[in-house]
């Protein structure tokens, strides 16, 4: 059966800067393919143009004859006033959608729902037109960590293709069947690989280690006939003539692959203050009211330097009115916050708005033009750069800049401020997964401690070192680490139902506290796979030492070095592979 959607070719730009170049796409019954790429690559417009939102400046897309689309944008916008009902429809399947989504009164306003149920409510809309493909551009956005475990099971029983758009990596690799980056490092504008997340990540270190080779070969080949154009070769002949023009070829070549491979990463640092104190906040029996609702109870906790607590619970369980608390916005219905002399608190709002009217080096440097970054001032221009600002885009409106850029102008702004405390609300929404990776590393090394509230699972899963778990019920509790929580959350879910879970009550009846998982979800699939990873290796290494024992190989100068080098390659991968096994080992016992 031919593919659903076969694009061949595409081409789109903005201005003068392309976005992708010559790219194709197909989609086919059953695909559930996730797409990545760097901010600005053009992965909405790939969605919007498959979907027929907008024309590519070159290249066809062909849709097999009847197939149905639905696609979810990254902004849920509805009617004026529309219900939850009248958004989704008047369908049979209608009332067992919303419910599967979690929708109990239909008759709600649209406007009126939070960003996370909103982008369930269009979710359910494109799931009720019964799709052949469903096209989501960054669903996880809005969504908390319940909403994106339901779009997950969704995913993963659909009976339709999906193409999803997504930085959520724990989303990708539990969903996901191929994964397709675009990005220009790649020669065909993009790299496509089958499986999951885990998988792309492997086949992505095996293309660039092998890009990176031929790099290198390229750059020696075109250093020769350079050497040789230099000793004055003519084109005389014709043997000479050729040879001049596959030097030129080469060094197009060599000059196209050394701009294609040129990456630029933000450069994120926090700052943090110089303060020795041991205890940083002292919380005692906190407990936080709203009317007769009671938001958490019986909190009690010391922060201290380098602690970095995820702050994790159903939407409307008060994880920003916590960050509040702590900022000293509110004050606690019972209990107390007691914060450290001259304490320095920074805090990220994700719902802070950027003045779209001022350009991006006024949103930079707000007064002047430089920054003050750590005792050293630093001219905007070069602070933009930090961040993958050109200096020509210091001009631009912030307003027409991407939901990324404006991201990274905020964490821009945090950076700034000094800090002993950061309070992070979901400071991940619209980054890319290379700034992600940035943000973790950061998050790492700050020497202050910090809260997180984020649907980040692989974020809280590598930076979080204790979890508080809030309920939506009133109850809070201290866990080691995301999917403690989780259990306990369904266990007090089952205590208000009057159900019980098994799992729950075999982890919270053991009387003693659980252990943390000293492997993340990624090592512990790397760990199982290593075995069989290693043996492929040592076979490819037998297979090289072979290759030098014939005496074709062995007479041939060329030819024997060429497979000298394969041989120390082969070795090189083994002995990392065995290194990584020795490391995944002893950090699981």
């Amino acid at each position: 059966m031919p593919p659903i959607i076969n694009a061949q070719g595409l081409s789109k730009k903005y201005g003068v800067s392309p976005l992708f170049e010559n790219i194709s796409f197909t989609v086919s019954e059953g695909d559930r393919i996730g797409v990545i790429g760097p901010n600005g690559c053009g992965k909405s417009t790939l969605l919007q143009i498959l979907e027929g939102r907008i024309l590519p400046d070159s290249g066809d897309v062909a849709i097999r004859k009847r197939a149905r689309l639905s696609y979810v944008s990254q902004q849920s916008e509805f009617p004026a006033g529309a219900t939850v009902r009248s958004v989704v429809g008047n369908a049979p399947a209608v009332p067992e959608a919303l419910g599967r989504a979690g929708f109990t009164d239909f008759d709600m306003p649209a406007d009126s729902l939070s960003g996370g149920w909103r982008k369930r409510l269009a979710i359910a809309h494109g799931l009720v037109q019964a799709p052949d493909i469903l096209l989501l551009d960054e669903p996880t956005n809005h969504l908390d960590l319940a909403g994106i475990k339901w779009l997950e099971a969704v995913l993963q029983a659909a009976p339709f293709a999906c193409v999803v758009v997504s930085h959520d990596r724990y989303l990708l690799e539990n969903v996901t069947t191929e994964l397709v980056e675009i990005n220009r490092i790649y020669a065909n504008g993009l790299l496509r690989v089958k499986g999951n997340y885990s998988a792309f990540l492997q086949a992505k270190e095996e293309y660039l280690h092998a890009q990176g080779k031929y790099q290198e070969a390229l750059e020696n080949r075109v250093h020769n006939e350079i050497e040789w154009l230099r000793r004055g070769a003519k084109a005389r002949t014709r043997k000479s003539k050729a040879r001049i023009d596959t030097a030129q070829e080469m060094i197009t070549e060599l000059a196209d692959l050394n701009s294609r491979t040129t990456t630029s990463r933000a450069n994120i640092d926090f700052s943090v203050t110089e303060r020795r104190s041991k205890q940083l906040i002292e919380i005692e029996n906190l407990e936080y009211m709203i009317g007769e609702r009671t938001l958490f109870r019986g909190i009690n906790l010391t922060i201290k330097p380098q602690m970095r607590i995820g702050l994790v619970g159903p939407n409307g369980s008060g994880k920003t009115t916590f960050l509040r608390l702590v900022r000293g916005e509110l004050d606690p219905t019972r209990g107390k916050i007691r914060p450290a002399d001259q304490l320095r608190v920074v805090y990220f709002d994700q719902n802070r708005e950027l003045d779209p009217n001022i350009t991006v080096k006024r949103a930079l440097a707000r007064d002047a033009d430089s920054v003050v970054y750590q005792d050293r001032v630093i001219h905007v221009a070069s602070w933009a750069a930090r961040f993958l600002f050109s200096s020509e885009s210091l001009n631009q409106l912030v307003g027409r800049l991407s939901g990324g850029e404006r991201a990274r102008i905020l964490i821009a702004e945090l950076m700034l401020q000094p800090a002993d405390v950061l309070l992070l609300d979901e400071p991940t929404n619209d980054l890319d997964i290379p700034t992600l990776e940035i943000l973790e590393e950061s998050l790492l090394e700050f020497r202050g401690a910090m809260v997180l509230v984020t649907h980040d699972r692989f974020l809280m899963d590598r930076v979080a070192t204790i979890v508080l778990g809030l309920d939506g019920g009133g109850e809070a509790e201290i866990f080691a680490d995301y999917p403690q929580w989780e259990i306990w959350q369904r266990e007090q879910v089952s205590k208000r139902t009057g159900e019980s879970s098994p799992a729950a009550r075999k982890m919270l009846g053991a009387g003693t506290p659980p252990v943390k998982k000293k492997l993340s979800y990624l090592e512990a699939r790397e760990l199982a796979s290593i075995e069989q990873r290693i043996a492929e290796a040592e076979e490819r290494l037998q297979a090289r030492r072979a290759a030098l024992d014939d005496p074709a190989i062995a007479s041939d100068g060329p030819r024997l070095l060429a497979a000298s080098a394969d041989l120390e390659e082969a070795q090189k991968i083994v002995d990392t592979l065995y290194a990584r096994w020795s490391e995944l080992e002893q950090k699981q016992n």
